[in-house]
């Protein structure tokens, strides 16, 4: 039985994660959350959830998990701490060769004819200036991870759009936005799920990044 820890498993990619993983019978999934009673409304009275700050929890209690998938969200006004648990998380997998995957925003792919961070688009968006520190920070930790190579990590970035709704079938690409023939560029919360667990059970991609879109 292969133990999946899923950080931030109340929020919308987490949660879309941890049911897809509960509904493996080769998974022991744990949801880690702050707030247990929303996790609860969110996964079930049944879910098994660690309650507790990740970034203060011991390393040897997330040594224990043979995967940890970081979907941590803590909103634009502490999206520094991104890039702490990052760093955490390394050290935790350092020690204890865990396996982690990282789900990314799509600020850090490259668009454009010039291959321009994505993020830079996100910037001249109306209203980014109140959430715009979230991508710039998933960069941040993007090209920190760039730098580790001593541990077994794999990042996965969303479409523009990530939004709610069911896994599809999908198409996975490198470092550049993808965008399908209509010109739109969209994944939903459970087709990233869908490939998350795809990499659990079937590891394939390691030591980098990459996106996803809708087929």
């Amino acid at each position: 039985m292969t133990k999946v820890a899923i950080i931030g498993a109340s929020g919308m990619a987490g949660s879309a994660i941890y049911q897809q993983a509960a509904g493996n019978d080769g998974l022991a999934v744990t949801g880690i959350i702050r707030d247990e009673a929303k996790a609860r409304q969110v996964l079930g009275a049944n879910a098994n959830l660690l309650v507790g700050d990740v970034l203060t929890l011991r390393s040897a209690t997330l040594g224990e998990f043979d995967i940890i998938v970081d979907a941590f969200n803590p909103g634009p006004a502490h999206a520094d701490q991104q890039l702490d648990l990052a760093k955490k998380l390394v050290q935790v997998a350092q020690q204890h060769s865990a396996r982690l995957i990282f789900i990314l925003g799509a600020g850090s792919l490259r668009t454009g004819s010039d291959r321009h961070y994505f993020v830079e688009d996100i910037a001249k968006t109306p209203g980014a200036d109140k959430w715009i520190n979230t991508p710039r920070q998933q960069l941040k930790e993007y090209q920190y991870l760039m730098t580790v190579n001593d541990v077994d990590w794999l990042g996965i970035s969303p479409s523009a759009m990530f939004v709610p709704g069911p896994a599809s079938k999908y198409v996975i690409g490198g470092d550049d936005l993808l965008v399908n023939g209509d010109g739109q560029s969209q994944v939903t919360a459970g087709t990233m799920a869908k490939l998350v667990i795809n990499e659990v059970c079937a590891p394939h991609y390691h030591q980098q990044r990459i996106t996803v879109i809708d087929a």
